[in-house]
């Protein structure tokens, strides 16, 4: 019976985690459910997405208003391919952008209404990510993963150099507190090129940027939100037909206005990673973790995270076939 029969949430990833191609091989496969999100993919962006996968360079898929909705697809690809195999989620989760997957597979947004949310965020976040390039005078501002520091020692750090006359540092944010041993920072150009030099002095061991195209997660983007304001307020929410969990708490989200509501503050909040994974496995009633999506990052963290749950791979057609013999 493979994962059938089991109970799993389902981890969809984020901006980061693209490359190009990603979900042909679901489309390729014949699969009808997967036709039907290509499809739509299609026509609410005005692009045939999969000469989009097909064709594109990584560079050109990092650009926030290409990659969200190229990999809202690929995750929602993945779960309607494990859907047709009978392997359906009791929980729903998703990383930054991939809760957007998460939404709309624990009902609250039908299919149309996910993509024009992914498109027009990723439209408004990429312009906010150009203004902010365009104005800078100290390198492209980002993201970049520090390593081998706890969360905690990475946001005190941080509000002790502000304490002590921020300077460039006025403009560096906790993003996404992935792991016990991984926190994302977002700043300026200027400020992610200080930080580097203290988070190594305080015994960092690396410091990586991350392929997105801007300084997610943060107030430097609050244009972004507020653009997408309208929208979003204009948008139909369900109340989760699934257990549903949101990055910008950590915790179960309890109706489709609180996620609207959340949907806006994670533009502009830190991604509560940790906390998410130790809510999923406190819920007690989940067997595993599938990784419906590009990539193998959120296995990574959930292994961090120290869960006596196995999270597998779930985003290829290998991978999903795979999982019959788990």
């Amino acid at each position: 019976m493979g994962l059938s029969d089991k109970r799993v949430v389902f981890l969809f990833p984020g901006q980061g985690a693209q490359y190009p191609g990603m979900g042909l091989d679901l489309l390729e496969s014949g699969s009808g459910a997967v036709k039907i999100i290509f499809d739509a993919a299609s026509d609410i962006t005005g692009r045939d997405m999969a000469a989009l996968l097909r064709d594109t360079d990584p560079e050109t898929l990092k650009r926030s208003d290409v990659s969200q909705p190229a990999i809202t697809l690929a995750n929602l690809a993945a779960a309607a391919f494990l859907a047709e195999r009978g392997i359906r989620p009791a929980a729903s989760a998703g990383f930054s952008l991939g809760e957007y997957a998460a939404l709309r597979i624990a009902g609250l947004v039908s299919l149309e209404d996910c993509f024009r949310l992914v498109k027009c965020r990723g439209e408004f976040m990429q312009e906010e990510a150009d203004r902010l390039r365009a104005g800078s005078s100290g390198g492209a501002p980002g993201m970049a993963a520090v390593i081998g520091l706890s969360p905690d020692q990475v946001e005190s750090l941080m509000a002790g150099w502000k304490e002590k006359g921020p300077g460039v540092l006025a403009d560096l944010y906790p993003a996404n507190i992935n792991s016990p041993r991984q926190t994302v920072v977002s700043g300026t150009g200027a400020a992610l090129a200080e930080a580097e030099g203290r988070f190594r002095e305080a015994g960092a061991r690396r410091f990586i940027p991350i392929q997105v195209a801007g300084p997610f997660h943060s107030p430097l983007i609050a244009g972004a939100a507020e653009k997408f304001r309208p929208l979003l307020e204009k948008t139909v929410f369900g109340d989760p037909l699934i257990p549903l969990y949101s990055n910008v708490t950590g915790k179960r989200v309890n109706s489709g206005e609180e996620a609207k509501k959340l949907a806006l503050a994670q533009i502009t909040g830190a991604v509560r990673w940790v906390d998410e994974e130790k809510a999923l496995n406190q819920a007690g009633d989940l067997d595993a973790a599938l990784e419906a999506g590009p990539g193998k990052t959120l296995q990574g963290l959930w292994k961090d995270s120290g869960s006596s749950l196995p999270c597998y791979p779930a985003g290829r057609r290998a991978d999903i076939e795979e999982l019959e013999n788990y």
